[in-house]
């Protein structure tokens, strides 16, 4: 059973380098909502690449560095902008890749 995950596993992670481009273009509008509410901040951009939904704020607050004030107000601006699904659980709607925030043009 664990080499079938393994090779599932395998096989999504290459879809998705494949689909990135695609990707890139359906969610531009979300993508760049993503990039003015996030800013410019690495501990901000940590933060929201914590957002997976497994992670409590606080999880998410210690894990990035920032402290509970700020994170809550990016958690805010997050869901004003309809960009994660739950503000107990934060989960950002679009997909983005891991280097999504050290791109040119974005938060370095």
């Amino acid at each position: 059973m664990s080499q079938e995950i393994d090779l599932l596993t395998e096989i999504r992670d290459l879809l998705q380098v494949m689909a990135e481009p695609a990707l890139a273009q359906r969610d531009a509008k979300l993508r760049s909502s993503l990039r003015a509410v996030v800013g410019s901040g690495a501990k901000k951009a940590k933060a929201a690449q914590l957002m997976d939904g497994s992670r409590t704020r606080s999880q998410v607050a210690k894990e990035s560095g920032m402290d509970d004030g700020n994170l809550s107000r990016l958690v805010k601006a997050l869901s004003d902008a309809k960009l994660i699904t739950d503000q107990k659980n934060p989960k950002i709607l679009v997909k983005v890749p891991y280097s999504f925030f050290s791109e040119d043009g974005s938060n370095e």
